[in-house]
């Protein structure tokens, strides 16, 4: 028999063991640790948070309610322990070498003109904005079919909304290190337009 805890994580309820809470725990106080000093340490734990409850979620299903240490293991190996992060340079240059993570397509905000269609679609295809906007610019004029095929793009594609979501549009995978490299790019878009 275990004892199972109730937590509130990234928004979200779950059960979990005890044993898999204290690795959690750990986990995420040494992510603590690892993040004190950062620009943006809050959000860089949010997003963390979120993420490992989307994680914990796909995990759950009508048989199983409660997450286990095997649950936790499988969420810290794939996000990495924050030793693994030491070496910023070295981290960069796996990643690199690393395989892609999930690759989804999304709308995206940051850089839309109306819909975010061309971007998003930029971002997952690796190719700029507006090449893709000049062909739906002709699309439009040759007969209106570029309106429609932007239009139905727009209601079926979802908006990129959290940093995981814009790391998956990218086709990286949704780790410690790019979750933090992108609240760090954000705070600089941030400082950028108040500069200005």
């Amino acid at each position: 028999m275990k004892i199972t805890l109730s937590i509130n994580l990234g928004g979200s309820s779950f059960n979990i063991d005890e044993d898999a809470y204290d690795e959690l725990r750990k986990y995420l106080e040494n992510l603590e640790v690892h993040f004190a000093r950062e620009e943006g340490a809050a959000e860089i734990m949010n997003d963390i948070e979120a993420r490992i409850a989307e994680l914990f979620r796909v995990k759950l299903s009508g048989y199983k309610q409660v997450i286990t240490i095997e649950d936790v293991r499988e969420v810290i190996m794939i996000l990495g322990k924050p030793e693994d992060f030491y070496g910023e340079e070295e981290s960069k240059n796996r990643e690199k070498q690393t395989t892609g993570g999930y690759h989804r397509i999304y709308r995206d905000p940051d850089n839309r003109i109306l819909g975010g269609v061309c971007a998003g679609m930029g971002a997952y295809w690796d190719i700029e904005p507006w090449i893709l906007r000049i062909i739906f610019t002709v699309l439009i004029f040759a007969g209106g079919f570029g309106l429609m095929v932007y239009l139905i793009l727009w209601i079926v594609l979802p908006e990129a909304r959290t940093t995981a979501q814009k790391i998956e549009m990218r086709g990286e995978p949704v780790n410690i290190q790019n979750i933090k490299e992108a609240v760090r790019r954000e705070f600089d878009k941030v400082r950028k337009r108040m500069n200005l």
